[in-house]
């Protein structure tokens, strides 16, 4: 913070400091300038901005089909592979496909899925009711956000511990 100095000993000093003098806010009275190296920042912001870009990646749907007339076992195998999708971050949509007669019976499609989300609760949120569309129901869940990861730092800690 040099406070208010002219342009020309602004320019002076970062000539003298081999940096540049950035405008960063022209529009303030009076205008506000930074003394910087101006190659370093741009290369800075534009590697912020790449990482912005990687990371805003959309997230991964995964889908697990159902039937009306699914059986238990079939039933308690969808349900571990959908756990495992949420516990890893992903979002899972359920569809379940009317055929034929099942159509006639559409109720037990959406007593599976009200089941479904009530097995999910510990690991996923329903994103919303069941959608029917045509012959087909669809559900979103999506994984929690306090998901438990683990830690690095934690193993490393308990193995210092039994060293000594």
């Amino acid at each position: 913070m040099l406070g208010v100095i002219t342009t020309s000993e602004a320019l002076k000093q970062a000539f003298a400091a081999g940096l540049d003098l950035v405008e960063i806010s022209p529009t303030a009275s009076p205008p506000v300038c930074r003394i910087m190296n101006f190659g370093k920042f741009k290369y800075e912001e534009s590697r912020k901005e790449k990482l912005a870009r990687k990371q805003q990646g959309g997230t991964i749907v995964k889908e697990m089909k159902f039937h009306a007339n699914v059986e238990e076992h079939d039933y308690q195998t969808k349900l571990r592979h959908i756990r495992e999708f949420l516990q890893k971050g992903f979002r899972v949509k359920a569809s379940l496909m009317f055929r034929g007669r099942e159509n006639e019976h559409r109720e037990i499609g959406f007593e599976l899925f009200k089941r479904l989300t009530k097995d999910c609760e510990p690991d996923g949120i329903s994103e919303s009711q069941p959608k029917l569309l045509g012959n087909n129901l669809f559900l979103l869940i999506h994984a929690q956000h306090n998901i438990k990861k683990p830690e690095a730092g934690g193993q490393k800690a308990e193995a210092g511990q039994g060293s000594q």
